[in-house]
């Protein structure tokens, strides 16, 4: 199964101060997704960031954006793309993603369309 959650920037009126708040935003909806079809989760990120405090934001905005769905166990895991295999293969989808909405070429994500169960598209204001 696949969820994307997409950032449509061109529609963003005023950046937020910190950039990183878009990723933040993006990666919790994309957990609440997952979360409200699999209330129990172990869900690995790519370690994107270098400093352990932009990884600690990052996993304080997932927790406080899913803290109202009850009952549900998310253990959260932040490692190198490079190690995982799992997580290679999440990047060539990411990238299938990317191909699509910034390239138009659809020829990738036709191929992964099929498990999308869930595709948001972020277009409206969010700051």
């Amino acid at each position: 199964e696949i969820v994307v959650v997409t950032v449509n920037k061109q529609v963003i009126l005023r950046h937020p101060r910190d950039p990183e708040d878009i990723y933040r935003e993006a990666v919790t909806r994309a957990v609440r997704h997952c979360v409200k079809h699999h209330p129990h989760l172990e869900l690995w990120l790519d370690k994107g960031y270098t400093k352990p405090v932009l990884r600690d934001q990052l996993e304080k905005a997932v927790r406080a954006g899913i803290a109202d769905i009850t009952q549900q166990v998310v253990l959260l895991r932040q490692e190198d793309s490079q190690k995982h295999k799992g997580l290679q293969a999440v990047d060539h989808i990411a990238w299938a993603i990317y191909q699509r909405y910034e390239r138009g070429n659809n020829r990738f994500w036709e191929a992964i369309r099929h498990r999308i169960i869930v595709e948001e598209i972020v277009e409206h204001h969010l700051w």
